[in-house]
């Protein structure tokens, strides 16, 4: 399978050096490092050097053309981005399945995917250079995108296909993996998803439950507030990854008024027990003192 290396992403004529920059940054981030700048209207600047952040060296050894034909020298197969159809229909793809045409190409084969200008993307002759165009399915009402946005997204799809081989091999490795005697395993979480009777709660509830909850924790003297350390961390990371429905959080809430009920009862009867023994003192000692002064 051909590898992240064999892509380029071309830029035609841009006029942000900033985008440039931000180019960079979306190309490390997917683990791309050729960046081709075609005709660029300010490069280098230092904008273009602050926006890359830590892809200054994809940034610095990007390739500069004065043509689009350079940009593209020696590839077999090129991509044009464009978010508009043009009079003659073209073959046009989402960036998923661009990516997997590029997953099925000969190993060897060079892969150009150009970006046009900022404000009126690329040209019919440039589009007509390429062998397919990507759409990508955007909001039908606003579907502008930023350029280093619209790079990051498609370069984010490439990544995920043509890795996906290797992660699907570390995968089964895992599975696969014979523990040793005195090693341990690395604890997995399993998550699914399933189909459920009941809707679940929503974030505002869960707010709520967990002021609930943690006000009956309070109410029991199972914790000091002064000195939490992480109980209510974990007890959030739980009932998150559970994810209540409405009738367990009913359940969950009507348990805690219980509880806290059972609570006050308890501390009005040690308050009641409390008071009873001082009266019981008092009393004797009265008697004690009238016992003296007869």
């Amino acid at each position: 399978m051909i590898s992240l290396d064999k892509i380029r992403i071309v830029m035609i004529n841009t006029s942000d050096s900033g985008n440039i920059g931000a180019a960079a940054r979306a190309l490390k981030t997917m683990g791309l490092t050729r960046l081709y700048l075609v005709d660029p209207v300010e490069y280098p600047t230092g904008k273009a050097t602050a926006r890359a952040s830590g892809a200054a060296d994809v940034l610095h050894n990007a390739t500069v053309v004065s043509s689009l034909d350079e940009a593209i020298e020696g590839c077999g197969l090129v991509w044009g981005t464009s978010a508009r159809m043009r009079s003659i229909p073209w073959p046009v793809v989402t960036p998923r399945q661009a990516a997997e045409q590029v997953a099925n190409e000969h190993d060897e084969t060079e892969v150009a995917i150009i970006f046009g200008r900022e404000n009126s993307g690329m040209t019919n002759d440039e589009l007509r250079k390429c062998h397919y165009h990507i759409c990508i399915p955007s909001n039908d009402e606003y579907g502008v995108l930023n350029v280093a946005s619209a790079i990051q997204l498609i370069c984010y799809e490439m990544r995920v296909r043509l890795l996906e081989p290797e992660l699907e091999k570390n995968a089964e490795k895992e599975r696969q993996q014979v523990i040793e005697p005195g090693e341990q395993n690395e604890p997995q979480m399993p998550l699914s998803v399933t189909k459920w009777d009941s809707p679940l709660v929503s974030v505002q509830d869960m707010e709520r439950f967990f002021l609930h909850f943690e006000q009956t924790l309070l109410d029991i003297d199972f914790f000091d507030p002064n000195t939490p350390r992480q109980l209510m961390t974990r007890a959030r990371r739980l009932f998150n990854r559970t994810r209540l429905d409405r009738l367990e959080m009913n359940l969950m809430r009507g348990f805690f008024s219980k509880v806290q009920k059972l609570a006050k009862v308890q501390t009005l009867t040690k308050v009641q027990e409390g008071v009873a023994e001082v009266l019981v003192d008092s009393s004797a000692g009265e008697l004690s003192e009238k016992k003296v002064d007869q």
